[in-house]
């Protein structure tokens, strides 16, 4: 069974991307082939400048490789070196019906936040689709909020098999349901977007001030308190054992714990967690070059597999 996910080189990569995408596309590599890309040609729909797109590039790389990836048993790299995507792209857009990306909610999601729109923004889920297609992916895993664009993915594909022929493997999808939403330092879901997240790799003084000025109620000491209503026990359970976690709500509901506490806990948890993995990046920061190899060595092998594909849907349209 072949796998397929990508992440955005859009930003420092934080907890939020760890639990809901980098730890669940990691366990992949025991349940399948897996292939893993850099979604950069994505990225460049929000991110406009040149060096920090090359940076996010190469952080995205470095975390994951810092977080346990193996090249031997993923397929890791950018999706830009691998050419074939963006001609499928096209060959893919004949058959792509313009109401179907009107009805796209990402699309729309963006446009109401005041993101300008154009024919990459529009287009982006005909692009996606070709990222799947390309390596003939068996499953797609995605959080609830993409599941709209792998649907799309299915349509477009069954309306190119059924206009030129059985190209294309039907890729099925499969929501992380068991991947809890990680909320962010103001409670909202952890996002970028929303400026409230908690970086994997951020600098140890400024995480410490993140976790200690986040918001919470004005319950004072002494009173009991819901940790399900508590986004700083939301987070601390993220990194716990279940004993540790039914300890801390415990003294959550018996009164006389002070949530400064509860962020001095979060923090050293959170940070040892992450320690094996932050001396693993610095050590691979200081060999670029292998971190390149690894990306070259990924896009040789998808690209592989990339050429068959288009090679099948060139012959099936008639470009020869």
């Amino acid at each position: 069974m072949r796998i397929l996910s990508g992440i955005q080189p859009s930003g420092k990569l934080h907890i939020g991307n760890y639990f809901g995408m980098m730890r669940p596309a990691l366990e992949l590599q025991e349940q399948g082939e897996a292939f893993l890309f850099i979604a950069n040609y994505h990225a460049l729909t929000t991110v406009d400048n040149p060096a920090e797109l090359r940076r996010g590039t190469l952080d995205v790389a470095l975390d994951f490789l810092a977080c346990g990836l193996d090249p031997g048993r993923t397929v890791f790299f950018r999706q830009s070196d691998v050419p074939e995507v963006t001609e499928l792209t096209w060959l893919l857009s004949i058959v792509t019906p313009m109401g179907l990306l009107e009805r796209c909610h990402s699309y729309k999601d963006k446009l109401a936040r005041g993101i300008k729109p154009n024919h990459g923004l529009f287009a982006y889920p005909v692009l996606m689709a070709a990222d799947i297609l390309a390596y003939q992916s068996h499953l797609v895993p995605v959080g609830r909020d993409q599941k709209q664009h792998v649907e799309v993915t299915r349509d477009i594909a069954l309306k190119f098999n059924n206009q030129y022929g059985p190209v294309f493997t039907i890729p099925d999808v499969s929501i992380r349901e068991s991947v809890a939403v990680v909320p962010g330092v103001d409670g909202q879901k952890m996002s970028k977007s929303y400026d409230n997240t908690i970086e994997i790799f951020g600098e140890e003084k400024a995480t410490r001030t993140r976790i200690m000025r986040m918001v919470t109620d004005s319950k004072t000491v002494e009173e009991a308190k819901d940790p399900a209503e508590s986004t700083l026990y939301a987070l601390y359970a993220l990194f716990v054992a279940e004993a540790e976690r039914e300890a801390m709500a415990g003294r959550y509901r018996a009164g006389g714990l002070g949530y400064g506490q509860v962020k001095k806990e979060l923090f050293a948890v959170m940070w040892e967690h992450f320690a094996p993995m932050r001396a693993r990046r610095a050590e691979l920061a200081k060999d670029p070059g292998y971190v390149e190899s690894v990306l070259t060595d990924g896009a040789a092998r998808a690209r592989a597999e990339a050429r068959k594909t288009v090679d099948a849907a060139r012959r099936a349209v008639g470009v020869v």
